[in-house]
């Protein structure tokens, strides 16, 4: 299989198109006729994915973060990321980025988050597009059964890679938990479209502690917030498993580098 031959599977399942205007996705660095058997998927474009990738011998990392999101005028090892990028580049490693455009897609990031915290039956987008109600911001399902917030709670955490940090939960621990909306990565944004869709619980990533607090304060469901890492994690076997189903002969793999920013809490 040629890197050719990966990106049109990928991009079928994550149409660049749909990426936001400010996105960087897409083929980063490599040829795209290079020769390509086995790929690493990955959150975030770091060394020590790339160290993994030397390690596994991988010919293409696909990452959900792009490397380069604001541009660069220089990829020289000076930087973090100019190495990465000699690294790669020396070792005909390719970097495809997968983001804006893998959060709406239909499955996604929040339907990988969904099933792992255990939602079932049908996933909705939280922000559907108006153009296409099954692709969009954010799942809404149910858990399997009725259970407490802090029942609830404990699921996440269980469903969720382990992370310095944990989860946090803003509400009555009490509360019935019947229906739950979940959007991995950074899901301010969404707060008041959880509330109007009448979800108990909105499931996230880096919260912060105003618009949370007013949130809660003013009767909006309860909140859980997540390491950002681990609400997108779940989407790369997700991911794998696509490329894999599609007839592509190549081998995958999840890599086990844990890059949450965070590695100690206290």
């Amino acid at each position: 299989m040629t890197l050719t031959n990966v990106i049109e599977v990928l991009e079928a399942a994550y149409p660049p198109a749909r990426a936001e205007s400010w996105d960087a996705v897409g083929l980063v660095s490599g040829d795209p006729a290079q020769e390509v058997r086995r790929v690493l998927f990955a959150v975030d474009p770091v060394a020590a994915v790339a160290d993994e990738a030397l390690e596994w011998r991988a010919d293409l990392i696909v990452v959900h973060h792009p490397l380069y999101l604001r541009g660069t005028t220089s990829v020289a090892a000076t930087t973090p990321k100019g190495r990465l990028i000699r690294t790669l580049i020396k070792n005909d490693i390719a970097l495809y980025t997968a983001h804006t455009n893998a959060d709406v897609a239909n499955p996604g990031v929040s339907d990988a988050l969904a099933k792992a915290v255990g939602l079932v039956d049908d996933l909705v987008p939280l922000q559907p597009f108006p153009d296409d109600p099954w692709r969009g911001l954010g799942r809404v399902g149910e858990p399997a059964t009725e259970m407490t917030l802090g029942e609830f709670a404990a699921q996440v955490a269980k469903g969720l890679p382990h992370t310095p940090g944990g989860i946090r939960v803003a509400g009555d621990l009490s509360r019935p938990v019947r229906r739950v909306a979940v959007s991995g990565g950074a899901g301010d944004s969404l707060l008041n479209t959880a509330k109007a869709a009448g979800v108990d619980v909105f499931l996230t990533a880096d919260l912060r502690h105003h618009p949370a607090s007013e949130f809660v304060e003013a009767g909006g469901p309860a909140l859980i917030d997540a390491a950002h890492w681990a609400t997108e994690w779940p989407w790369l076997e997700s991911a794998a498993s696509i490329l894999r189903s599609s007839g592509v002969t190549v081998e995958t793999r999840v890599s086990a580098a844990v890059t949450d920013a965070w590695t100690r809490g206290y």
